[in-house]
């Protein structure tokens, strides 16, 4: 571990980041190499994991694998709502450069369940800080497909061994949104 006599810069550089790190749904169309994709998931699964259970699979999907799924949200909102909403989702959709999907391990154990969830979404946000950090931006997200058994077919995964955690959409951004939070007073109790 480095030691760095004050450690103010790099502290601020962080918090920056961390900060900075925002979802968005608009992005160039410009491609983020695979090889930033394969670091950004290396440091992903340094997170935190109880008992080193290591929860995770991470599955970054090819243009075939795309297409299938911006046609699978197109069947999804037709039938939520109707077919120009469907046409609407899937332009959308098919507009995002990259599509990555992390999977947790499921467990008949609530407790192994909960912490190897958890797990998953620190990696999730190791991963998004990186890519953030090398200009990459990302959007988390939890929408219909990732409850949709056909979209694990998509994947090759196996529904009765894992559940879907987040589809991450990532690109280089057209524009980074900002947001404010609410004051530390209002979420934080500190106990005597």
């Amino acid at each position: 571990m480095k030691v760095v006599a004050d450690g103010r810069d790099e502290l601020r550089h962080l918090a920056e980041r961390i900060r900075g790190r925002r979802s968005t749904n608009q992005f160039l169309k410009q491609r983020v190499s695979r090889k930033l994709i394969r670091e950004a998931v290396e440091l992903a699964r340094w997170a935190p994991n109880h008992h080193l259970t290591e929860p995770w699979r991470f599955y970054v999907l090819g243009e075939q694998a795309m297409a299938e799924s911006v046609e699978l949200i197109r069947a999804n909102a037709t039938r939520k709502k109707d077919a120009a909403f469907g046409d609407f989702k899937a332009a959308s959709a098919r507009e995002i450069p990259g599509w990555l999907v992390v999977t947790c391990k499921k467990s008949d154990d609530e407790i192994l369940q909960r912490e190897d969830y958890a797990s998953c979404c620190c990696a999730i946000q190791n991963l998004m800080l990186y890519l953030s950090e090398a200009g990459v931006a990302t959007k988390w997200t939890t929408g219909d497909i990732t409850r949709d058994l056909r979209f694990h077919q998509i994947l090759g995964s196996d529904p009765d061994v894992s559940f879907i955690v987040a589809l991450i959409w990532y690109g280089y951004p057209k524009i980074l949104p900002t947001q404010s939070r609410r004051g530390l007073d209002e979420i934080l109790t500190e106990l005597p």
